[in-house]
């Protein structure tokens, strides 16, 4: 299967709606603070201020998947909310353009890759912890919820296999299908 038939696949099956659209296709959900309408952040005074200097408050940036997740994990409702919480291993797989910036990359390594948590609601701006009611009201910024203006997945995880343009992670809690858009070596100080 080539690069190009395998995005075309993923944009067929919606997979990619997160990277290249802005959706409100769910119900609004009580246990969350909307990002739009009369007093969000984006109708502040910052906000405008910020679009008088840069000509724009609705800035937007690219980002473009280098590969993707291969997970067991299917269900983002029975989806271990992190990593140490059940999450079994899974296969990062790269896009073949890519497969240079993997040299050196090894067995044993520690990495962190970056996902793009394509199904997140980009609307929110307060949750519940853990989606518990019990937790009071908190920022997404002081989260970890995937819900949040620009979702993107932080995943500290270490290479058990490389084979050719995939590599098989420990412990990942990114549903099949997560675009991946950077992977970065673990630094730890000497």
């Amino acid at each position: 299967m080539t690069t190009s038939s395998i995005v075309g696949a993923l944009h067929a099956g919606g997979k990619l709606r997160g990277i290249t659209r802005f959706y409100h296709h769910r119900r609004p959900d009580p246990r969350r603070v909307r990002l739009d309408g009369p007093g969000s952040p984006r109708s502040s005074p910052a906000a405008r201020h910020h679009g008088a200097m840069h000509g724009t408050s609705d800035e937007r940036f690219e980002l473009r998947p280098i590969g993707w997740v291969q997970s067991p994990v299917t269900d983002l409702a029975s989806a271990p909310k992190q990593a140490h919480e059940g999450a079994p291993s899974a296969w990062l797989t790269f896009d073949p353009a890519v497969l240079e910036g993997l040299d050196g990359l090894r067995v044993g390594d520690h990495i962190v890759v970056l996902t793009w948590l394509h199904r997140a609601d980009r609307a929110v701006l307060a949750v519940h912890p853990r989606d518990d009611l019990a937790n009071p009201l908190q920022s997404v910024f002081g989260t970890r919820s995937p819900a949040r203006p620009n979702p993107v997945g932080l995943h500290e995880v270490k290479i058990l296999e490389i084979d050719g343009a995939r590599i098989r992670v420990d412990a990942l809690e990114a549903v099949d299908g997560t675009p991946v858009v950077d992977v970065k070596p673990v630094l730890r100080p000497d």
